[in-house]
């Protein structure tokens, strides 16, 4: 089993960055697909990005050109970074993961879930 813990999240202006990372604890998540998602307030939760066991990349057309997701299996950790920040990115942003290595963009595929770190932007 693996547990997944984000952080970085926090408060920043429109136009602002931000980088979140997932560190996971348990086991190895080198052979894993590694996905980020997000919820906001009475919406459903939504694909944001996601990287394969083999490096390959996955964006949501919202955040494409603007958030780059990356894995440093040597810390066991993936990060989210999110540049251009825009209020409607906005959301409580949770960390998954695919044991079988995928990039898919359906929550249905991953296994684990972190507990979520919440994002404010203000505009």
């Amino acid at each position: 089993q693996v547990q997944l813990a984000e952080s970085g999240g926090g408060l920043t202006q429109a136009g602002g960055s931000l980088r979140l990372s997932c560190a996971a604890s348990g086991r190895t998540i080198r052979y894993d697909g590694m996905a980020w998602f997000r919820q906001a307030p009475g919406k459903e939760r939504e694909f944001v990005a996601a990287i394969s066991s083999g490096g390959g990349r996955n964006y949501a057309d919202s955040v494409k050109g603007r958030f780059t997701i990356s894995r440093d299996n040597t810390k066991n950790t993936v990060y989210l970074q999110m540049d251009s920040l825009k209020p409607e990115d906005a959301a409580i942003y949770y960390c998954a993961t695919d044991p079988r290595g995928s990039a898919g963009s359906d929550p249905s595929l991953y296994t684990y879930w972190g507990q979520g770190t919440q994002v404010t932007v203000s505009s």
